[in-house]
């Protein structure tokens, strides 16, 4: 009685190690994935009195899918604005996540069936003192990557923009708003890399209200309209199901000889109508062409006037 006690512990304490490893094993790959690419775009009082940032994910072309991923944003951010993969008509469909508070960071865990991804997020703590912006950006290193690309999109109305590091590419986006860009490069596993902004601005206008050429899909509203097959398939399957039952419906009307005795019926009839002669009484005369009926002496029909035949 003793062994098999012991016996059933060691098997308790065997699945208990299997299903440890297995989750260690898990969470060791998940953070082994390196993203092939990420480009963090930070649009200062683009459409809040806030910095809207944005991740545009690459994975590795190896990765299989669909993958865990996990990726913090500040706490004081809340909810994050979308959470999306790019499908392969390039369309961004949302996906489902969960939020998970841990102190000043949010850990934002959601499964990426495609290869890009693209986060968004609303960071409040852009300081405003006067004319004078400041705002502090932080990647915290979640994963390792092999080419980090920077974005930072001036706000209207701004002046002596100043960004840490800096920014050797400057261009004006076909929404007439000035961007600066940098490749920084390789990042390890738990590097962290930060970008600082500051710049004057007079007013509270947002960049928004003056673009030049207003997006097709605003940022923050990620939504995907797609027509399919499968849309008009309703349509299609109700027409083909009247035209079978109006066609099975005459069919039997037809087979059942209704149909038939009818149509013998109105031929019938029409033989009646355009054959009076078979209905008309010895010795009286008749118009052959209207039909009506003539005096012995009359030599021509008194309602049409037509020649009569005697």
């Amino acid at each position: 009685m003793k062994q098999q006690k012991i016996f059933h512990i060691l098997i308790i304490v065997m699945v208990g190690w299997m299903l440890l490893s297995f989750n260690i094993t898990r969470v060791l790959a998940q953070n082994q994935l390196t993203l092939r690419s990420l480009e963090v775009d930070l649009w200062p009082e683009y459409d809040r009195p806030s910095v809207l940032v944005i991740y545009h994910i690459t994975l590795p072309a190896e990765t299989k899918l669909p993958v865990e991923l996990k990726i913090r944003i500040p706490t004081s951010a809340g909810e994050p604005n979308a959470v999306a993969v790019r499908e392969a008509d390039g369309a961004l469909l949302k996906v489902s996540y969960t939020r998970t508070v841990i102190g000043d960071w949010s850990e934002i865990e959601f499964s990426a069936t495609m290869p890009q991804v693209q986060i968004e997020y609303y960071d409040p703590t852009i300081k405003i003192s006067g004319n004078s912006r400041n705002f502090t950006y932080q990647w915290q290193g979640d994963y390792a990557i092999e080419q980090l690309n920077l974005q930072v999109q001036q706000p209207v109305g701004a002046s002596s923009m100043t960004i840490n590091p800096n920014m050797n590419k400057t261009f004006k986006g076909s929404d007439g708003l000035v961007y600066f860009s940098t490749e920084a490069g390789q990042l390890d596993l738990g590097q962290s890399f930060n970008v600082s902004l500051e710049y004057q601005k007079t007013t509270d206008t947002l960049s928004v209200g003056s673009l030049q050429v207003q997006p097709s899909v605003p940022m923050g509203s990620v939504t995907t309209t797609r027509r399919t097959f499968m849309n008009y398939l309703p349509i299609l399957l109700g027409t083909l199901g009247f035209v079978l039952i109006f066609g099975a419906g005459f069919w039997w009307y037809w087979q059942s000889g209704i149909g038939k005795e009818r149509s013998k019926e109105t031929h019938r009839r029409r033989k009646l109508v355009i054959a009076p002669a078979e209905v008309i009484p010895e010795g009286d005369i008749y118009c052959h062409h209207c039909g009506k009926r003539a005096q012995p002496s009359d030599r021509f029909c008194r309602a049409c006037g037509t020649k009569l035949r005697i």
